[in-house]
């Protein structure tokens, strides 16, 4: 049995679900969002090295400010009791008994049963300076952690000017893109869409995207190809417009994130370019040695397109359906819609288990698919998978499971590479799954708890999202790798440069290593 003071006890409530942090100490059970707070959980059975228990009714979370606000687990709450100064024995006491320096004294009272009781009076600082230096840090000297803007890592200048920065989707099993940034996010099709009477074939109706109002527009259909059932696998490709607008472009799945050099990418042969149906094409990219098409949309053609402006003049004209809006009208959609884009975080949301992670999309170069195989180069660092052939070059690839200090999973389909620039060097990391782009208004932007110096680093700011049921781990991918790491990538980069295709002999190299 154990006591606290009440003074710094703010409530105590029923232990929430919990998005798990990685880089923190072990005692963290995860972050809960409490009322729009971000609110740490910490286990006190994990803290004092006893046997784990699986929470249960009983169980309660203690929110103590302690400089912040933090949830410490126990098994339940008993009573609130009223104690004379003098009925507080110092902790002296029991010092040759058990650990005392992280209790204030001991409780020898008499129990509601008649027996003695004895409780030991908890100093909660001492026990989160022990563990959670970060917080210590920050309830001695006040200090905040700056909260990162979420701009781009550190881009090579001349890699980004040669390359086209595309995202890549399917319809009816031909590959289309999409400049980066045109694309507001990708969007999950929702289970339910408001038609519109006496709307074009290609106009799939309204749906509301965070207070906004976003007509829909098949693709399948624009384009005069065959039609097909919407199923969960589909997705929006949500485009800005002149003048702060949106509309959402229905493909079949988001496949990619492209980095493609403009030399791969061929303007429209002549006899198509004359075609009025394909104006909204503007290139064609060979990738794969030529064996893959991309066509490449032009998003001023294509919104320039009649049958774009019908959509667009849909969702101006039209009354708003009551069971799309039911808690707002007309003039709160076109306030939100005045509302500037630098106000939002354009991030793509990637999985890791059970949680979610995002990383500013600009910041991404391209998220390719985990091949069958990678190959391993000797006396590289523990961290790095290995290297694949990438377009031509080599790329080195860590877990970002490892990099997190998560247990490593079997390699699976749903798994991918995300690239980044870090540093000038190129290099992948795996993941779980790549969920969805996303614009986060930055009212939804919280620093996140500073729980360890590395963790301080690498995620400085949660998202919250759903009413604030989900949270999002934003992570800043200049930290993803720290000096000492960098330079033994480059070091990689060194010992991998002569199996590079640039090499007259490399095609036989790759062979032999394949």
């Amino acid at each position: 049995m154990f006591a606290v003071p009440m003074a710094p006890v703010q409530e105590i409530i029923r232990v929430p679900e919990v998005a798990r942090m990685p880089l923190t100490p072990a005692a963290l059970d995860g972050l809960s969002n409490l009322r729009g707070r971000v609110l740490p959980i910490i286990n006190l059975r994990r803290l004092f090295n006893t046997a784990e228990r699986v929470n249960d009714d009983s169980s309660r979370a203690l929110v103590i400010n302690l400089g912040q606000s933090l949830g410490f687990v126990v098994d339940r709450v008993s009573s609130v009791i009223s104690i004379d100064a003098g009925d507080i024995e110092p902790v002296r006491a029991i010092q040759s008994v058990v650990q005392a320096d992280y209790l204030t004294g001991v409780i020898n009272r008499t129990g509601p049963d008649g027996q003695r009781q004895l409780l030991l009076v908890l100093d909660f600082a001492r026990l989160v300076q022990q563990h959670f230096t970060q917080i210590a840090t920050r309830q001695t000297s006040g200090a905040r952690h700056p909260v990162d803007q979420g701009g781009p890592a550190d881009t090579d200048s001349e890699h980004a000017s040669d390359d086209l920065r595309l995202v890549s989707f399917t319809v009816c099993d031909q590959e289309y893109a999409i400049d980066i940034a045109d694309v507001q996010e990708i969007v999950q099709v929702p289970g339910t869409i408001t038609a519109v009477p006496n709307t074009p074939a290609h106009v799939l109706g309204l749906i509301s995207l965070r207070q906004r109002l976003l007509p829909l527009v098949s693709l399948r259909t624009l384009f005069d190809l065959a039609p097909a059932e919407l199923t969960e696998h589909h997705r929006i490709v949500v485009v800005a417009l002149p003048g702060g607008g949106q509309i959402g472009l229905v493909t079949d799945s988001a496949k990619e994130v492209l980095s493609v050099p403009r030399s791969q990418a061929d303007a429209m042969p002549g006899l198509l370019a004359r075609d009025e149906r394909l104006q909204e094409f503007s290139s064609i990219c060979r990738l794969d040695n030529g064996r893959r098409l991309v066509s490449i949309i032009a998003t001023d053609k294509l919104l320039g397109m009649p049958a774009i402006s019908e959509a667009l003049q849909i969702s101006r004209t039209d009354p708003v359906p009551h069971d799309l809006t039911p808690d707002t009208d007309m003039n709160a959609f076109a306030n939100a819609s005045k509302q500037s884009d630098d106000d939002d975080a354009q991030v793509v949301i990637f999985r890791l288990g059970a949680e979610e992670f995002g990383v500013p999309i600009m910041s991404v170069q391209e998220i390719v698919r985990l091949p069958d195989t990678l190959t391993r180069v000797p006396k590289t660092p523990r961290f790095v998978e290995g290297v694949i052939n990438l377009r031509g070059t080599v790329l080195p690839v860590i877990d970002q499971r490892t990099r997190l200090g998560m247990p490593a999973i079997e390699r699976n389909d749903r798994q991918r590479i995300m690239v980044y620039t870090l540093n000038g060097l190129r290099t992948g990391f795996i993941v779980d799954s790549v969920a969805e782009v996303l614009r986060i208004p930055r009212q939804h932007i919280a620093p996140a708890p500073q729980l360890s110096d590395e963790q301080m680093s690498l995620i400085g700011r949660v998202a919250k999202l759903d009413g604030e049921r989900r949270l999002v781990m934003l992570i800043d991918p200049n930290q993803l790798l720290a000096a000492r790491e960098i330079h033994a990538m480059n070091t990689l980069a060194d010992v991998t440069a002569e199996h590079s295709p640039s090499h007259q002999d490399a095609p036989h190299r790759l062979a032999r290593a394949a």
